[in-house]
């Protein structure tokens, strides 16, 4: 997919089916709801939470892990771990609109630094997507956007009882708006909740960060399709932006988006 082209396609099967653990396909081919993000069934979610670093059941891996600090809009900050041989990767699934290494160390060293400035600072591990779309179409300049995490930097770095075995990593903003189509992007005016069978999506691609397409529509909204949501369902080809959009989609009211979804 391009930004300016189109994305256009209907849901073809009749149910949707568990994906399964690690994406390997669900022995039970189990049917899941549509408007689940997850797009697994119980079991197989239990499965890939039986060896996942974020339910802490992995402590035992002896890869270097990465601290970081990631910024998703004003007031917006949280801080994470991520396998160091993932680069950034994890920063772009998340949407980060800018981030910031913080240090580098085994898994426990880096955990404790997670939960240092959790306790210390008050800064989440986790930031809700509903509150990351809210705030996409009205960002502060680049400049402004770095000069907010340094900041947060700054006040990490200040903090006593860092683990020794993290190597600090100095301050350095990395910018995803461009990779994510973000500079001028027009407010939202509706998000998909679901898909259902015979259901179609259309419109033009705007931008897309983390699992979100913000797509303009025939109507002239801007829809909000979280790429989760289509797991697990068999889909075909439907044309273009004109065959329009018949799944449910919540609509959002410009100038509060924050606070309706």
């Amino acid at each position: 997919m391009t930004y300016g082209g189109d994305v256009a396609f209907r849901v073809a099967g009749a149910d949707r089916r568990c994906v399964g653990a690690r994406r390997g396909g669900c022995p039970l081919r189990a049917v899941v709801p549509g408007r689940s993000s997850g797009g697994q069934c119980p079991q197989c979610a239990r499965l890939d939470r039986s060896r996942s670093v974020a339910a802490d059941t992995m402590a035992d891996d002896p890869r270097p892990y990465a601290v970081y600090l990631a910024w998703f809009g004003p007031g917006l900050v949280k801080v994470g771990i991520t396998a160091g041989e993932r680069g950034s990767a994890r920063l772009l699934e998340q949407g980060a609109v800018t981030f910031t290494w913080l240090g580098r160390g085994p898994l426990m060293a880096a955990r404790r630094t997670e939960e240092l400035l959790r306790a210390a600072l008050g800064v989440p591990d986790r930031i809700a997507y509903k509150d990351k779309r809210a705030v996409r179409a009205a960002l502060p300049a680049r400049a402004e956007r770095a000069r907010e995490i340094e900041e947060w930097h700054g006040r990490a770095g200040a903090l006593a009882g860092w683990p020794e075995s993290l190597e600090r990593a100095p301050f350095e903003a990395v910018d995803h708006a461009g990779a994510f189509g973000l500079e001028g992007l027009r407010p939202m005016t509706g998000v998909v909740t679901g898909l259902a069978p015979d259901a179609v999506v259309a419109g033009r691609l705007l931008a897309a960060a983390g699992p979100d397409l913000h797509l303009a529509t025939a109507d002239g909204g801007v829809v909000v399709l979280d790429t989760r949501l289509m797991s697990g369902w068999e889909l075909a080809g439907a044309g273009g932006p004109a065959a329009g959009m018949s799944v449910p989609v919540k609509s959002v009211e410009r100038g509060v988006q924050g606070g309706l979804f």
